[in-house]
């Protein structure tokens, strides 16, 4: 991994790890408890599982509601997320440091992508709404394949940058983000600041833990260096 010219390529996760979501995700979640009767979520609850496929959150939420249930809370959780944005209200500020650390990596030519929970549209409009939109060389979002954390966003990543295994990294908030990270065999590092506790990212096989969004690009070059 400490050859200079090989391609690097730090993968990103979004919600909890690039962007601050969590008031919107728990107003949209709530929102499509209340259109089907289903009284209002634990927040908590909502933030912990957040980096899942929609459908599938709603299932590890509400295991007591049959599948097509489930699929119509989600369609009622985009509807929600949609009108969210038609109404200006989103909420998804970019983390502390987080472009400081994007301007990091890129000077040390490492490339960038995200891997997330999002679908493609809900990723282009936060990456729109911060000015980002073409500092990624991969976006893979959850309504292309299988989600976290399954490797297949990775393994896509890989493919579409041109980058080896060896040379990645993984920068996520969750253990699903961890997860997948180990399932395709790359590296990963964990950001304290999100949805997951720390002990719980250690635990997935976190390779590190970092508490700035600053201290990122230093651990992903250490890493990427071998160090």
């Amino acid at each position: 991994m400490g050859d200079p010219n090989q391609l690097k390529l730090a993968l990103f996760d979004c919600d909890g790890t690039l962007v601050d979501s969590q008031h919107s995700i728990v107003a949209c979640m709530t929102a499509a408890w209340e259109a089907h009767g289903l009284g209002v979520p634990d927040p908590l609850e909502v933030r912990r599982m957040v980096g899942l496929p929609l459908v599938e959150g709603v299932a590890l939420l509400r295991p007591d509601l049959d599948r097509a249930m489930q699929i119509r809370v989600a369609e009622s959780y985009r509807d929600a997320f949609a009108a969210m944005r038609t109404q200006g209200l989103l909420q998804e500020p970019l983390y502390r440091g987080i472009r400081e650390t994007l301007d990091a990596l890129d000077a040390a030519g490492v490339l960038l992508g995200v891997a997330t929970g999002k679908t493609m549209r809900g990723l282009q409009g936060v990456l729109e709404r911060h000015g980002l939109t073409g500092r990624f060389v991969t976006l893979q979002t959850a309504d292309r394949g299988p989600g976290k954390p399954d490797p297949a966003m990775v393994h896509r990543a890989l493919e579409e940058a041109g980058v080896d295994r060896r040379s990645t990294v993984m920068i996520g908030d969750t253990t699903y983000d961890i997860q997948m990270a180990r399932n395709a065999r790359v590296a990963s590092v964990g950001v304290s600041w999100g949805y997951h506790e720390v002990p719980e990212l250690l635990a997935a096989g976190a390779d590190r833990i970092v508490h700035h969004g600053t201290d990122v690009a230093t651990a992903v070059l250490a890493i990427l260096d071998g160090h």
